[in-house]
C-alpha cells in the first residue's frame, strides 16, 4: 500500500529563519540551556565512543545538537567523499573527515553561518584539510551530482517540511552504489495535517 507524503503548509523561509536563530544560540551560547539535549552528555546518550568525542575540539562538542548517530551504521572508509547534510558545529563532519583520511573529502553543508564558522574552526584546530564548509539547504545542496560515496545527516530531515525533496537531493549527489547514513527522529503514527501546518510546533 502506498501512502502519499504531504508537504506541510508552513512558510519555508520563516521556518528556516526561526530554526537558524535557535541553532545560532546553540553555536554561540551552548551553555544557555535548550529544550533538547546538547554537548558531550548527548553524544554519550547517542552511543558515540568516548575516544571519538575526546578527539574533537571542546567547542565542537559543546555545540553538538544531533538526534542520532549516523556512524552506528558503520564507520566510513579511507578515501571516500562524504556530504554532511546540515553539519551544525561539525561534530559528524570532523568525525567523518578523520575516518576518510587525507585521501577523502567531506562537504559540510549548513544554512546557519555561526554553525559553519564552528565547523571551520574545528577543522582548523585539528589540522584537517579535507573539509569544505558550504552554505546551503538540505533541499538544494550546493554539491555537484554524483560526487558522494556517502551522505550523512543528523537531526536535520525532521526540521524540513518537504522530506521528498531532501531524499531527491541525496539521490542526486550520490554516486551509483553510494549510501545514506542518517540519524534522525521517526514517528510511528501519522501526524495530523493541522499539526504539520503549525509553524510553532516546528520551531518551538
Amino acid at each position: 500500500m502506498n501512502t502519499r507524503i504531504g508537504v506541510a503548509a508552513v512558510d519555508r523561509e520563516e521556518l528556516r529563519a526561526r530554526i537558524s536563530e535557535k541553532y545560532r544560540d546553540v553555536a554561540m551560547n551552548p551553555g544557555l540551556g535548550f529544550h533538547f539535549h546538547t554537548g558531550a552528555p548527548l553524544a554519550r546518550m547517542l552511543g558515540y565512543p568516548p575516544e571519538v568525542v575526546a578527539a574533537l575540539p571542546p567547542g565542537t562538542v559543546d555545540s553538538f545538537a544531533g538526534t542520532g548517530n549516523p556512524f552506528l551504521f558503520g564507520d566510513l572508509h579511507a578515501g571516500e567523499t562524504v556530504v554532511d547534510l546540515g553539519c551544525g558545529a561539525g561534530f559528524d563532519s570532523l568525525t567523518a573527515a578523520r575516518q576518510v583520511g587525507p585521501g577523502g573529502r567531506v562537504f559540510a553543508v549548513d544554512m546557519t553561518a555561526e554553525m559553519r564558522a564552528k565547523t571551520e574552526a574545528g577543522a582548523e584546530a585539528l589540522g584537517l584539510t579535507n573539509v569544505t564548509v558550504l552554505e546551503g539547504f538540505a533541499e538544494d545542496l550546493p554539491v555537484a551530482p554524483g560526487v558522494a560515496d556517502v551522505v550523512i545527516s543528523n537531526g536535520v530531515i525532521n526540521l524540513c517540511p518537504d522530506k521528498q525533496a531532501i531524499f531527491r537531493e541525496m539521490y542526486r549527489v550520490l554516486r551509483p552504489g553510494g549510501r545514506i547514513q542518517v540519524g534522525d527522529i521517526l514517528v510511528h503514527r501519522e501526524v495530523p495535517q493541522e499539526a504539520k501546518d503549525d509553524i510553532e510546533l516546528w520551531s518551538g
